[in-house]
């Protein structure tokens, strides 16, 4: 089905998550044939996503970057660096704002690295000049890592100001840009990341399946024995990729041509620049909709990016946010619960294949529910 037929029912849902999400038709005609994971087309075109993915980062492997390719979600992908880039005697230094913040700080500890936090408010961005002192201050600290998009909230870090920050200090820096990748500019040509993790099913809008390394060859280096697992070891992954094409354990292969065709679609659409124009607009459409409900956004504006919005529970106690959910799960729009610490929201977001008559369909969806339930939020007084 593709946008023309577009239909909002219970058997055809959009996904207004961060994740999976919503999903080309283009995309999913590729997972319709089967290949050998040893099969040379099939080699052909994981070198082919490996060359793209460098692209989308404005760097190649002349310049002295990689690509590596890790089954599993993008936790995965996150623990292989993490588990593989730290190496006994080092220190990990975390930025917190949010549940993926601290999920990194976990793998570490369940790995018996040696890890430090700093933390903010889930309203709040990292603020680089604090961990410019704490850098300055702990010598021991030999990797930072931080989130590009929190999808907690959907916040977004200042990753160029805090790369900038850790390169001054001569420390390693970790980035999980995991919402953000494929919609949000990341030039590594010019800011300084040692690591950089995405998965298959975020902005780039492929199915969910692998998660992606783009890595300074240097630093990729540096993980050579280091690693605490045989299957997450980031280095002889990358080892086994280089010697033959192939994975060193078997590969999704239908998730991966899925993601070549995503890929390819992302071009087509015209890169980073026109997808991130895209979200842009379903979130302000999102956002406008929303506010004409007397629905509010948790984050301030100066923060928020256009992954995924998070929007306070409405004052009213007659909403109940499950009933909410499945109201507009018959309607075909799945949304996220909340996953703020602090306050009670719900998370909608605004990527995959979605455009802006989408999410004015599913504003009027919210509009009908909440009159349905009684809810007055202030407009509907």
């Amino acid at each position: 089905m593709d946008n023309s037929e577009r239909r909002y029912d219970s058997n055809h849902k959009l996904l207004f998550t961060p994740g999976p999400l919503t999903t080309s038709a283009g995309v999913k005609r590729a997972m319709l044939r089967d290949v050998g994971s040893r099969d040379q087309q099939f080699i052909e075109i994981i070198a082919d996503v490996r060359r793209r993915l460098l692209a989308l980062a404005n760097v190649n492997q002349e310049q002295g970057y990689e690509a590596v390719i890790v089954q599993g979600s993008g936790t995965f992908g996150v623990e292989a660096v993490i588990s593989s880039a730290v190496p006994d005697g080092g220190r990990l230094l975390v930025l917190v704002n949010g549940a993926y913040g601290e999920r990194i700080a976990a793998m570490a500890k369940r790995h018996g690295l040696d890890v430090v936090a700093m933390t903010w408010s889930e309203s709040e961005a990292v603020v680089p000049g604090s961990v410019d002192q704490r850098l300055n201050d702990d010598p021991a600290i030999t990797h930072v890592a931080a989130i590009h998009c929190e999808t907690t909230t959907g916040l977004i870090n200042p990753v160029n100001d805090i790369a900038r920050c850790v390169a001054k200090h001569g420390r390693a820096f970790i980035l999980d840009s995991m919402s953000a990748f494929g919609a949000v500019a990341l030039d590594l040509s010019k800011v300084c990341v040692d690591f950089v993790i995405a998965s298959s099913n975020k902005c780039i809008e492929g199915v969910p399946g692998f998660s992606f390394v783009i890595c300074k060859r240097e630093a990729l280096a540096s993980c050579k024995g280091n690693a605490r697992t045989l299957s997450l070891d980031l280095y002889d992954q990358w080892a086994g990729l280089e010697r033959n094409g192939q994975f060193r354990f078997t590969p999704p292969t239908h998730v991966l041509l899925a993601f070549h065709r995503a890929l390819i679609e992302l071009d087509e659409e015209g890169g980073v620049k026109a997808r991130a124009a895209r979200y842009d607009e379903n979130h302000q459409t999102l956002v406008k909709g929303m506010r004409r409900l007397g629905l509010q956004t948790y984050l301030a504006s100066d923060v928020q990016g256009c992954i995924i919005t998070s929007f306070h529970y409405p004052k009213d106690e007659r909403f109940e946010f499950d009933v909410f959910y499945q109201q507009l799960a018959k309607r075909g729009f799945v949304i996220y619960p909340g996953k703020v610490s602090d306050a009670d929201c719900f998370r909608i977001g605004h990527i995959g294949q979605l455009h802006r008559r989408d999410i004015e369909a599913l504003v009027t969806a919210v509009g009908e529910i909440l009159t349905e339930m009684g809810v007055e939020t202030g407009a509907n007084r």
